[in-house]
């Protein structure tokens, strides 16, 4: 009996989301989710937020490495430091910034080169990876939030039963409901945020592989210039 109750609820709520749409129908369950709705909103639209300037300062901040380090070494062996610089100035990217401190030091030996290269491509680490603890906690936030929300609407529920001294369906669906969907609100916004989370990881995983892969072979460069004159 309980089963069929809950199956006639779930094709009412598919028949009720395909009448209305999906977006009156967010906005209603949103409404009957209760106070709760609001903080899960907010982490969602916030998170989004933050997900949008990672989006666009990694899209920028990715730059063709292979093309870029070979126009690097033909203009170091060709036409020395200073044209290397130029085309560093003139490239965007993490890569590019970290060659122009090599590049910057490389006058005063391969040891503070390097040393300048290290120390350049942590700051460039640390710029690449900002923001994201944002991200990572409205993840972890949200369905915190959701969870407390169901709590409170549990607490609804036992407390209408309480009142009325008996249990009925009708009694305790508002204290229900409330307790279903902040939880599926916020375990949704966590889910969201957490796919854009894990790309963001991998995008700057392969930015720091391509950036210490490139050092390596700026290194490599200006040692075999060095021996060249």
């Amino acid at each position: 009996m309980v089963f069929t109750d809950i199956l006639m609820s779930f094709n009412f709520v598919i028949a009720q989301t395909q009448d209305t749409g999906i977006m009156n129908w967010l906005v209603e369950k949103y409404n009957a989710g209760g106070g709760f709705m609001h903080p899960i909103l907010a982490c969602f639209v916030i998170g989004l937020g933050f997900v949008i300037e990672r989006m666009w300062t990694l899209t920028r901040a990715s730059i063709n490495t292979k093309d870029f380090v070979v126009k690097v070494k033909k203009a170091l062996m060709d036409e020395g430091i200073d044209k290397a610089k130029e085309i560093c100035t003139q490239t965007r990217g993490p890569v590019a910034s970290v060659f122009y401190a090599g590049l910057l030091r490389a006058d005063e030996g391969l040891d503070s080169a390097e040393k300048a290269i290290m120390a350049y491509g942590g700051i460039e680490m640390g710029f690449l990876e900002k923001g994201l603890i944002w991200i990572s906690t409205f993840i972890t936030i949200a369905p915190m939030l959701g969870f407390t929300g169901t709590v409170q609407g549990m607490i609804e529920a036992f407390d209408a039963i309480k009142e009325a001294a008996q249990i009925s369906p009708a009694i305790v669906a508002e204290g229900i409901a409330v307790a279903l969907l902040t939880t599926l609100f916020g375990l949704v916004v966590a889910m969201i945020l957490q796919v854009f989370y894990n790309y963001f990881v991998s995008r700057i995983d392969k930015l720091i592989s391509d950036m210490e892969a490139s050092s390596i072979e700026l290194i490599d460069a200006l040692y075999e210039l060095k021996n060249k004159k």
